[in-house]
């Protein structure tokens, strides 16, 4: 096990971070054979839903993960997925390249599912796009299951 651990973002760490995050999921939805304006829509949408304001929505978690040293190796964000529902979801996961394959990402969601449960969470869920697949082996392994499939033949 490592000596992973989470922090609550600072206040002021959060707007750059934000501005990253949303710029890689726009990135991701676009690999994934979305356009560019369907892409900054879905973005908009999740910013008005989530953070509104640009403050996470209430309920919600944002962390930086720390390791052994407290560097900051990455970060989590999960949360309810309606107001007061126990069904909860990671938004985002992501540990820093340079910090990957140290079992971070794996302590940091056992931790972030400890908090749901702690919060009355029954479920947690995610998102993970099809070409992430060292990510959706770590997800198996972490008992997640498939709940829908989505599939896209380009014709181009």
């Amino acid at each position: 096990m490592t000596d992973t651990r989470l922090r609550t973002m600072p206040a002021t760490s959060l707007p750059a971070w934000l501005e990253t995050t949303m710029a890689e999921y726009v990135a991701s939805r676009m690999r994934s054979g979305e356009s560019r304006e369907r892409a900054e829509a879905n973005k908009q949408s999740s910013l008005e839903t989530w953070f509104p304001g640009g403050q996470p929505l209430a309920g919600h978690h944002v962390w930086d993960v720390l390791d052994g040293d407290d560097t900051v190796v990455g970060f989590l964000w999960i949360g309810p997925f309606a107001v007061g529902s126990p069904d909860w979801w990671v938004f985002n996961v992501e540990i820093h390249a340079e910090h990957r394959r140290r079992g971070h990402a794996r302590r940091a969601l056992e931790l972030g599912q400890q908090v749901a449960r702690d919060e009355g969470a029954t479920s947690i869920g995610l998102n993970v796009f099809g070409y992430n697949t060292g990510a959706q082996e770590l997800y198996e392994q972490l008992g997640y299951g498939v709940t829908s499939t989505q599939m896209r033949l380009p014709l181009d």
